[in-house]
C-alpha cells in the first residue's frame, strides 16, 4: 500500500513581474545619472522606448492571439528601458522606434516570447542599430557637468524647448551639425589614437581623462553606461534581493581587469591599464543587468562562470584588436549562442548516479 500525502507548499513570493520590476528599480540610479547628464534629452528617449516596446508587445501579442496581459509581467518596459540606457542621447526619434521593433519583435516574440528568446532582446536591437546606423550610434552627445566642457559651453539640455525641437527634428533645427554637438567617448576616443600611433597614456592623457568621473559618470557615452557608481548601485540591490548571482558579474569584470592588467604589465604604453577598462564603455552595465538575463544565460553556477570568463575575454579582445572600440554587446551575444553547449556540459549530477 502506498500512502500519498501533498506536501504543504509555501509561496516565496517571487514572481516575473516581482523580478523585472525589481531590475527596473535597480536601474533608477543610472536612469537619474542620465537625466542628470543629458536632461529632458534622456527623460525623452527613457519614455518612448518603454512606450514603444510596450505597445510593440501588445501588438505581436494581439495578433498572435495570445493573452494580452502578459504586458503587464514589466518584461516589454524593462526591454524599453534597457535600450534607451544602450543608446547615445542625440539619437533620432524614429531610430529608438526602429530598435524597440526589433527587440520585441525580432530578438523576443518569433521565438515564442519571454522565456524562450535565445538572446537578450535590447542588446540584439542595439547591434541592429549599431550595423544598420554606425554614424548615429556613435555621436556621443556632450552631457551636462562634464569637467573637460568648462571651455566648451554645451547645449542647455536642461531647457525644454531646446531637448524638445534636438529629439523630434535633430541639429539642423537648432542651426547646427551633429559634429558640433557630439563628442569621442573614452573608448573611442582610445581606440582612433591607437590607430595613429598614438600610445593609450599619451590618448589618455590628452582626453583629460579622470578614474573618478568615469566612476561617478561625467563622461561622454550612451544613456546608461557613464556612471560606474549608479550600477554598482543597482547591482549589488539585485545581488543582496537575490534576483542575480554574483558568479556572471564577477567572472565578468574580473576576466577584463585580468587581461588588461597583464598585458599592461607588458606594455603599458599600447594596452589601456584594467581600471580603465572596467569603468569605461558598458562593462558594468553589460555585466549586471544583460549578461545575467535568466532567460539567455547559463543554469548552472559552474557554466555561469564559465559564460562571465567567455563574456570577459571577448570583451577585452574586441576592444583591444576588433574595429569596434566597444565589446561588451558583441560578447554577450556570442556567448548567448553558447549556451546550449555550457548547459549540456556543465549540467548538475543527478543525486545517487
Amino acid at each position: 500500500m502506498t500512502l500519498l500525502i501533498s506536501s504543504p507548499h509555501a509561496h516565496g513570493g517571487d514572481s516575473i513581474r516581482a523580478n523585472m520590476l525589481a531590475v527596473i528599480l535597480a536601474l533608477l540610479p543610472a536612469a537619474g545619472v542620465a537625466v542628470y547628464l543629458f536632461g529632458w534629452l534622456a527623460l525623452f528617449l527613457i519614455v518612448l522606448c518603454m512606450l514603444a516596446c510596450m505597445a510593440t508587445e501588445w501588438g505581436c501579442l494581439k495578433l498572435m492571439k495570445r493573452p494580452t496581459d502578459r504586458i503587464g509581467d514589466g518584461s516589454a518596459a524593462l526591454t524599453g528601458l534597457l535600450l534607451a540606457l544602450t543608446l547615445p542621447a542625440a539619437v533620432p526619434w524614429w531610430m529608438a522606434l526602429i530598435g524597440c521593433v526589433a527587440a520585441i519583435v525580432l530578438a523576443k516574440q518569433v521565438y515564442g516570447g519571454l522565456g524562450h528568446n535565445p538572446f537578450n532582446p535590447a542588446l540584439a536591437a542595439r547591434v541592429v542599430l549599431l550595423i544598420s546606423f554606425p554614424l548615429h550610434m556613435t555621436s556621443w552627445l556632450m552631457p551636462m557637468h562634464a569637467p573637460m566642457l568648462i571651455a566648451i559651453p554645451p547645449l542647455n539640455l536642461y531647457d525644454f524647448s531646446t531637448c524638445w525641437q534636438l529629439f523630434w527634428f535633430g541639429p539642423e533645427a537648432l542651426g547646427k551639425g551633429l559634429d558640433a554637438i557630439t563628442m569621442a567617448s573614452p573608448l573611442g576616443h582610445v581606440k582612433t589614437e591607437w590607430s595613429r600611433g598614438i600610445g593609450a597614456i599619451e590618448a589618455l592623457r590628452n582626453y583629460d581623462y579622470s578614474y573618478l568621473d568615469a566612476f561617478l559618470g561625467r563622461e561622454a557615452g550612451s544613456l546608461g553606461e557613464t556612471s560606474a557608481l549608479a550600477l554598482l548601485l543597482g547591482g549589488i540591490y539585485l545581488l543582496a534581493r537575490h534576483t542575480i548571482t554574483w558568479h556572471i558579474p564577477l567572472s565578468f569584470i574580473a576576466t577584463v581587469y585580468v587581461l588588461a592588467a597583464l598585458f599592461n604589465a607588458v606594455n603599458p604604453e599600447h594596452f589601456a591599464p584594467p581600471l580603465f577598462h572596467v569603468l569605461a564603455g558598458g562593462l558594468v552595465l553589460g555585466a549586471f543587468f544583460m549578461a545575467t538575463d535568466p532567460v539567455s544565460s547559463p543554469v548552472t553556477p559552474r557554466g555561469q562562470l564559465i559564460f562571465g570568463i567567455g563574456c570577459g575575454i571577448l570583451t577585452w579582445s574586441i576592444r583591444t584588436f576588433g574595429g569596434y572600440p566597444e565589446g561588451v554587446m558583441f560578447s554577450i551575444l556570442l556567448m548567448n549562442c553558447a549556451v546550449p553547449l555550457i548547459d549540456h556540459y556543465f549540467r548538475p549530477r543527478v543525486y545517487g548516479k
